[in-house]
């Protein structure tokens, strides 16, 4: 891939991509989010289209129009969740949408031979072609993924962050089928926060940063502490956070909480007046702690504590009456109605305020508190009957935000508040972040964005594999945060 470009509407996704991958070999693709690596995969997998560039395959011009043009290149993509269908068996699955057939009719006899040919080559017993999904573990179905990749002629293989949802012993077993597949002559293309792992399993190494390849490496040349130097770039955050937070009972503390296989035993607290970053890598447990506190998920352990009495929320309503507000990580389907308007938007989360009785909502008064919200954020927009499908990412998350502070709650968390915005939208939410600190609000914001957690953070907790792993005061530098996530041991924390 040489010469790649890529912008959706003001966000320039990639600006100068290339990456070579030779045959036969496991070739990772690294970099911090953002960086460009799922939409250069997205393109190679013919899910997007290049402004400029092209791609090539055995040194011809490919034309991957499509993902069906991709896989009929030779070119596959593993995702981290496996997308599967759990009530068909694995042949069924393996062979959707390219059945073999005989006279018309689905050769089942066909079919089921050659599953069992890709089960033995990724090392899974012949007895599961005919099981259904739903019975297999998460890291067996990963396994029927890459099978069913195989079963379409790849020679091409992406695993798109495969180790982030699996045990150690299964990262084991999915490296053994790696090294099978490039022992046929398979490339594997690999991406990964796990920088660590890099080191077991592949030989060349692409970094990429803000949109840019920064250059290509050979494995051996490299540690972990250089890859992460090479990810980060010379370039400090400007950080806003503050070292003189007042020091007064936390508003919000976690005791020894768990939940599902990626949270484990966690304590932390945020003091009113504090931004608190909790920063990890894909599948670190963070996101696990948000809906906990939002009473989106039960913890397996431990307990959360607001103004220092034990609460456990059950439900979003519970949360929000115990003063926490959530704003979501996917703001098209988790944070808004996106053809109803900012009114709307607005009023949906704040019903019992609004309504007359309890029943009928009082128009004026939504639209009054829109408005108000709309001057508060600085939300760009005609007035508040604009639906947010027709606003930016930016405005429309501001809208997100905003029906979260109609009613101030003590506890803000803010799950990635700036995924898919532009440069000049994210910081103004990261100044509407700080103001509402100010104001004396607990802030406890989840994010894999490196620049956003050191930015906005009075402090930043590093999560790896479930376990606070690290905390820093403000103005920490990228490559140690960076490194205290990937494994590496990072320098002083404050």
């Amino acid at each position: 891939m040489t010469g790649i470009s890529k912008s959706f509407g003001a966000v320039r996704a990639v600006r100068s991509g290339e990456l070579r991958v030779r045959a036969g070999t496991v070739h990772a693709l690294v970099g911090e989010n953002g960086a460009g690596k799922s939409t250069m995969i997205k393109i190679l997998a013919g899910a997007e289209q290049p402004d400029t560039g092209e791609v090539r395959v055995d040194g011809r011009r490919a034309a991957v129009g499509s993902t069906a043009g991709a896989i009929d290149l030779g070119v596959a993509t593993v995702y981290q969740e496996p997308q599967l269908f759990p009530d068909l068996t694995v042949a069924e699955n393996v062979f959707l949408g390219r059945e073999l057939r005989r006279r018309g009719r689905v050769d089942w006899a066909a079919q089921n031979a050659r599953v069992v040919e890709l089960l033995e080559l990724i090392g899974l017993p012949a007895s599961y072609a005919t099981s259904p999904v739903r019975e297999l573990s998460i890291a067996e179905r990963q396994q029927v993924s890459i099978a069913k990749a195989l079963g379409g002629e790849a020679r091409i293989l992406v695993l798109d962050e495969p180790s982030a949802i699996l045990t150690d012993a299964e990262i084991e077993v999915l490296f053994t089928v790696v090294r099978r597949l490039v022992a046929t002559g398979v490339s594997v293309v690999y991406i990964s926060h796990r920088l660590d792992e890099l080191f077991t399993i592949a030989s060349e190494v692409t970094v990429m940063r803000d949109g840019e390849t920064v250059g290509s490496y050979a494995i051996e040349d490299l540690t972990v502490r250089r890859l992460v130097e090479l990810m980060v770039g010379g370039v400090p955050v400007e950080a806003t956070g503050r070292s003189d937070v007042p020091d007064a009972p936390p508003l919000l503390r976690l005791e020894g909480l768990s939940a599902g296989e990626r949270l484990t035993d966690l304590d932390l607290a945020v003091r009113p007046g504090e931004v608190l970053t909790l920063y990890g890598l894909v599948g670190c447990g963070a996101a696990e702690v948000a809906e906990v506190v939002y009473g989106v998920r039960r913890p397996t352990a431990g307990r959360v504590l607001v103004d220092g009495e034990p609460v456990q929320p059950r439900s979003p309503r519970h949360a929000r009456a115990l003063g926490i507000g959530l704003v979501p990580p996917d703001r098209k389907l988790q944070g808004s109605f996106s053809f109803q308007s900012i009114a709307f938007n607005i009023a949906a989360g704040n019903l019992p305020l609004l309504s007359r009785a309890g029943v009928w909502v009082d128009r004026a008064r939504e639209r009054r508190v829109a408005r108000e919200a709309i001057d508060r954020l600085s939300v760009k927009t005609p007035d508040e009957r604009t639906a947010i499908s027709a606003m930016s990412g930016g405005n429309a998350q501001k809208v997100v935000l905003a029906r979260q502070l109609v009613e101030r709650p003590r506890v803000l968390v803010l799950a990635e508040p700036t995924q898919g915005v532009d440069v000049g939208a994210k910081e103004e939410i990261h100044r509407i972040v700080r103001g509402i600190a100010e104001e004396g609000s607990a802030v406890l914001v989840v994010t894999t964005d490196l620049g956003e957690a050191i930015r906005l953070s009075d402090r930043l907790v590093v999560l790896r594999a479930g376990r606070a792993v690290a905390d820093f005061g403000p103005g920490a530098s990228q490559a140690d945060v960076l490194a205290a996530a990937a494994g590496e041991t990072a320098g002083a924390a404050a």
